[in-house]
């Protein structure tokens, strides 16, 4: 649960993509398979150098195909403004922080990735919403999508395993991913390499209850029995497999 706004969902119930139910606002759906992106850009360089950067929240439908754009009279802009007149400070500064856009401004980007993506979800409509006012949706997206981020501090589960950037330094791949399922609780990310680059990662979730203030399950979590011995039991494999291979650089941000 992380939004200041509530639905007042249970989340008790099934997950989203553990039936073929249809979309309400307690029920993520068709879009039930998320996505919590995040970028290493180092050219130019972006956000502080010792993190990752939020890229956004996405939401996959289940069978791997996804929706974009769904409804053009909620394209907000002023996401700054937005969000202010929320009283979703905290929110704002942190964004200002850690979303960050490396070709245009970073309100571009929010905007974005609201109407790209937020637009989409079932659990966003503003009829979930008690007392309504213009755009509580998009500011319960933004702080979602914030409070997700922080749980996964991909910059430090990686440097925990001794792999820190480097323009010098190669590492191999299956150092790297292993890294990430120890320290990403046995579930396995998708990674995306850019000439042999580390560039973006992906990790995957469904949710049960609402993405307002529902619980986000880790891909995988509720297929296993028990999650208590991570390294003896194999990894769960993110939906899509990562595109790097071989050995990968981790190239410093300009700042570093």
């Amino acid at each position: 649960m992380f939004s200041a706004l509530t639905l007042g969902c249970s989340t008790s119930g099934a997950a989203s993509c553990s039936s073929s139910g249809k979309g309400t606002c307690c029920f993520e759906a068709p879009g039930g398979l998320l996505l919590q992106t995040q970028f290493w850009d180092t050219n130019p360089s972006t956000g502080p150098s010792d993190s990752w950067t939020i890229h956004g929240l996405w939401g996959d439908n289940c069978d791997g195909t996804y929706s974009e754009n769904c409804d053009s009279s909620r394209d907000y802009t002023d996401i700054t403004s937005l969000l202010t007149a929320a009283g979703a400070t905290d929110t704002l500064s942190y964004m200002k922080d850690y979303w960050l856009n490396d070709d245009g401004s970073s309100e571009e980007l929010w905007e974005h990735e609201w109407a790209t993506h937020g637009t989409c979800y079932s659990t966003l409509e503003t009829s979930c919403f008690k007392d309504y006012t213009k755009g509580d949706e998009a500011v319960a997206f933004y702080e979602t999508v914030v409070s997700l981020f922080k749980t996964l501090p991909t910059y430090k589960w990686l440097a925990d395993s001794g792999i820190t950037p480097s323009d010098s330094k190669t590492y191999e791949w299956t150092d790297v991913e292993a890294a990430l399922v120890k320290n990403g609780n046995g579930l396995k990310p998708m990674v995306t390499c850019d000439s042999g680059s580390i560039g973006a990662i992906s990790w995957y979730f469904n949710v049960k209850g609402s993405l307002v203030d529902g619980d986000f399950v880790a891909i995988g979590e509720l297929r296993v029995p028990s999650r208590s011995n991570v390294s003896n039991r194999p990894s769960i494999d993110s939906p899509e497999s990562s595109t790097c291979s071989g050995t990968v650089k981790y190239p410093t941000k300009s700042s570093s």
